[in-house]
Formats: C-alpha cells, sequence, structure tokens
C-alpha cells in the first residue's frame, strides 16, 4: 500500500528543492488539488488522465512543476504511467494512505466511513498490544505522559469538545510510547491526524462522558499496577466502544433504528 521509500525520498527531495517560496506555494497548490481530484472521486481508479497540456492548463502550472508534481504523486502510488498508453490512476489499493496529503484528502471526501473502519481495524490490532507492553514496559516518564493526558481528558469535561479530542488523542498515543515499541509509536505519528479526526467523529456520537472517562481511568490504572491482561482488556474494551459510537454517527444510523 504504501510507497518505496526511496521513492518517497526521491520526491520528497525534488519537492523541497524548489527554488523560493512562491515556486513551493504554486507545487503545494497543484499537488493539493492533484490529490483531491483523485481521492474526492472526479479522477476514478482506472481512469485515464488528461494530456500533459490540459492539466497545465487547468493548474495552472509550468510543464517542469506539473511533472515534478505527478513524480510524487507516483511515488504515493496514485498514478501510473504507461508506455504508449498514457498515464492512468491506480486502484486505491496501491495509494500511501499515510502519506499526509491523502490522509487530509481522505478526511474531507470519505462518505461511506470505509476510511474510519479500516482505522478502527488497525487499532484492534495493534493498541490492544501496546497497552499490554505499556503495563510491562513504561518508565515513569512515560507513565506521567498518560497520566497528564488523562488529567487533560478530566479537564476538558465534555466529550464534544476539542480539548477532549486533543487530549483523548495524546492518551493513546502516550501508551504507544509507553509500549517502547518503536513500530507503534511510529503508528501514532504517521497517522495522527486520522486518529484525531476519527476521535472527534467518535466523541460527537458518545452518550456517555462519565463511561469514557472511567474506562480510561481503569487503563491508566492497570498500566501504573503492572496489570497487562487488565490493560489489554480495557482497551479492546474502549475500542469497541468507539465502533459502537461509530456506527451511531455514520449516515443514516438513526433513520435504520427507527425502522428495527
Amino acid at each position: 500500500m504504501a510507497g518505496r521509500p526511496e521513492q518517497e525520498a526521491t520526491a520528497g527531495a525534488r519537492l523541497s528543492e524548489k527554488s523560493g517560496g512562491a515556486g513551493r506555494k504554486v507545487m503545494a497548490g497543484c499537488l493539493s488539488e492533484f490529490v483531491n481530484a483523485i481521492v474526492g472521486g472526479e479522477m476514478p481508479e482506472g481512469a485515464l488522465l488528461p494530456s500533459e497540456a490540459e492539466l497545465m492548463a487547468r493548474f495552472k502550472v509550468s510543464r517542469t512543476t506539473l511533472r515534478e508534481t505527478m513524480q510524487y504523486m507516483v511515488a504515493q502510488g496514485l498514478i501510473r504511467s504507461r508506455p504508449r498508453a498514457g498515464t492512468v490512476v491506480q486502484p486505491r489499493a496501491a495509494w500511501n494512505m499515510l502519506d499526509p496529503l491523502l490522509l487530509d484528502a481522505a478526511l474531507d471526501h470519505e462518505q461511506d466511513f470505509a476510511f474510519y473502519d479500516a482505522l478502527l481495524q488497525a487499532r484492534e490490532v495493534l493498541e490492544p498490544v501496546s497497552a499490554r507492553q505499556a503495563a510491562t514496559n513504561a518508565d515513569n516518564a512515560a507513565l506521567i505522559a498518560v497520566t497528564e493526558a488523562f488529567e487533560a481528558m478530566v479537564e476538558a469535561s465534555g466529550r464534544d469538545t476539542e480539548a477532549w479530542s486533543q487530549a483523548d488523542l495524546d492518551f493513546h498515543t502516550a501508551i504507544l510510547a509507553a509500549s517502547g515499541n518503536w513500530v507503534f509509536v511510529q503508528f501514532g505519528v504517521a497517522i495522527r491526524g486520522a486518529l484525531l479526526a476519527s476521535f472527534r467523529l467518535t466523541n460527537r456520537a458518545s452518550h456517555s462522558f462519565d463511561d469514557a472517562i472511567a474506562l480510561h481511568r481503569q487503563l491508566l490504572e492497570a498500566i501504573r499496577l503492572r496489570q497487562p491482561d487488565e490493560a489489554e482488556a480495557v482497551m479492546r474494551e474502549l475500542i469497541a466502544r468507539a465502533r459502537e459510537d461509530m456506527e451511531q454517527a455514520r449516515p443514516g444510523a438513526a433513520e435504520e433504528l427507527k425502522t428495527r
């Protein structure tokens, strides 16, 4: 799914080498608009892209800027150039959805909740294990970070506030860090924006702030008391609650409940 590291590094270097702030701004604007057109479905999977001249006219950029933009998109798996066949939009499965630009576009355009469902599936696999390892490995600094995030959640005193969602994000990423597993830490860093959007969504749909706080406190205590089984179980419960809340937030959920 992700682009090859050497491709991403090369593309990133080329983008950063644009001379002058104006050039970088033009490049960023072209790239953002192009990515949104693909992720949003205006240029669907399998579609043949317009000619270079047409794309230059649409995005109002030079040939050099367009080609460097497309190099970045090739590296992220969005498009592929074929000899004598033109450039086509790749299947979604090939896209590097952990790229920040793609993440932002997906959060703007996603309508069927498939993106959030995939994110929850990843959390269901990784976070219970990270909680178990945090209960085993967390040092004092890690425990302080988890505790401070929990206290910020309590201080926010409302499930639908931005402060609550930010604190919720900090709590979960602090546990990933407390696990001592660098892969888990990088997971949290890579999809921080997506996690925050997910927390905003589920927190708005949640029915009980008090229940959520109680579960987070229970998880914190399990980590403090070095109880890995309990920490893993509570994390599973938290993510299960998040899935329930996501279903409540899904468009049409209220109407479906009325017909049952």
